[in-house]
């Protein structure tokens, strides 16, 4: 949706999904995996843990906790993300229903 404010600037409304806007691949993937990783930078600074408390809780190195603490979760898969959660304490629940279109959505639902 486009529309101009009040000094006539192209505004544009984002999608919900940066990396979909960005028109990078993999969209939907790599929002889920940040959603998964701002719970758990969450969870530490909660928890009051250090990088390498974390790292033992999480079955990682300390310099991954350091990289996740950067917002870097370039070497980490989704899997190892949802692993990471439960370390800390955390259940992750997967739930598969029927779409609302012809190809379905990935949906990640914190609290």
């Amino acid at each position: 949706m486009e529309k101009r404010n009040g000094d006539g600037t192209e505004v544009l409304r984002g999608s919900g999904n940066i990396y979909a806007d960005l028109g990078l691949p993999d969209a939907e993937k790599l929002r889920i995996k940040t959603g998964l990783l701002i719970e758990i930078r969450k969870i530490i600074r909660e928890q009051g843990l250090t990088q390498q408390q974390a790292a033992g809780r999480m079955g990682i190195t300390q310099p991954k906790v350091s990289a996740m603490m950067r917002g870097d979760f370039s070497n980490l898969s989704e899997r190892k993300l949802m692993d990471c959660l439960t370390g800390l304490g955390y259940d992750v629940e997967i739930r598969v229903r029927p779409g609302t279109g012809a190809t379905g959505q990935l949906v990640l639902a914190a609290g």
